[in-house]
């Protein structure tokens, strides 16, 4: 069973993998805030749960059903943002949102977000109403907040 960590990790690995061809642990530590020390024990338990082989001073690969997961956890991260996209929330929100999120949705709920995305992507005018509708109701609500009734 793959812990919320050991999701970020993979997610991590698989992108420096596919944008630079290859993962070190520095880099890793780089990107996810973290300390050296914390990602080799990461790398430990990724290889003993055979998602990564890893060997100090030699480098990390991704074993089969590392890549498939860390595709899949990416797959989810930027579906998630679109998701956010789509209903307007701020991009300096985005990236905060998803990384509470991500972890916690199950496939089912994440297979209905994906749907409604796709459902706008391929109806723009729905969309729009969409769009003018939360529009109104943050007109409503600041009228609210104003003390004027509406």
């Amino acid at each position: 069973m793959l812990t919320p960590s050991m999701e970020d990790y993979l997610e991590k690995i698989y992108e420096l993998m596919h944008d630079k061809g290859y993962a070190r642990v520095s880099d890793i530590a780089a990107s996810l805030e973290v300390q050296p020390s914390s990602v080799t024990k990461m790398l430990q338990k990724l290889d003993e749960n055979h998602y990564v082989t890893y060997e100090k001073y030699r480098g990390i690969l991704l074993t089969s059903r590392g890549q498939r997961l860390g595709k899949l956890m990416k797959e989810r991260h930027h579906m998630l943002e679109e998701f956010l996209r789509v209903l307007g929330v701020p991009e300096e929100t985005i990236h905060k949102d998803v990384e509470g999120i991500e972890h916690h949705v199950s496939p089912n709920t994440l297979q209905s977000l994906q749907a409604l995305v796709l459902y706008f992507d391929d109806h723009p005018e729905s969309l729009k109403g969409l769009q003018s509708y939360t529009a109104q109701l943050d007109v409503e609500s600041s009228d609210q907040t104003d003390g004027r009734a509406t």
